[in-house]
């Protein structure tokens, strides 16, 4: 399947989600997710946003439930937007903070994990965080648009730019 295959103009999500990572100090906090979409894979904290809740509000909860700390200094990085070939269609904010309060544990949704920025593991992450990630590290907005079927990237297409108010917040 291709990205255009998608008519992206009527597309809406089944489900709207968040994911939050924590760069200081030439750091990134991962986290390896024990349970729930991506078990097994690393990735940053998140998770799915509850009614009446903005996503930012979610990325800092999901972020404490899921390791113990609270991002300080939390800005909109980018959003994803996944169409799986199941017929889940998950809508993400991607957030990235450049500090926090605690130190992070493991917890039954995650083990955290600390990495270099020269030594991100894309090898264990999903197949389209390699594409965008240099964008998140570097602060520019991004966008992308991916096809999977189950953990398998079949097309994607990336925007990077600066973000437009018309895009909104949370």
């Amino acid at each position: 399947m291709n990205v255009d295959e998608v008519d992206w103009s009527v597309w809406e999500p089944t489900v709207r989600a968040t994911l939050l990572f924590v760069i200081h100090d030439g750091r990134i906090l991962l986290i390896r997710k024990q349970r729930g979409i991506g078990a097994g894979l690393i990735n940053g904290p998140g998770g799915k946003i509850d009614p009446g809740e903005t996503a930012m509000e979610a990325a800092i909860r999901e972020t404490t439930e899921e390791v113990g700390v609270v991002p300080t200094g939390v800005v909109e990085a980018g959003e994803l937007r996944f169409h799986f070939l199941d017929g889940l269609r998950l809508h993400c904010t991607v957030f990235r903070a450049d500090g926090h309060e605690g130190e992070p544990v493991e917890t039954p949704e995650a083990i955290p994990l600390w990495h270099t920025l020269d030594d991100i593991p894309f090898d264990e992450m999903w197949p389209d965080d390699e594409l965008w990630f240099p964008m998140l590290l570097a602060g520019d907005w991004f966008t992308a648009r991916c096809i999977f079927d189950g953990e398998r990237l079949l097309a994607t297409d990336l925007a990077p730019g600066a973000r437009h108010k018309s895009q909104g917040r949370g």
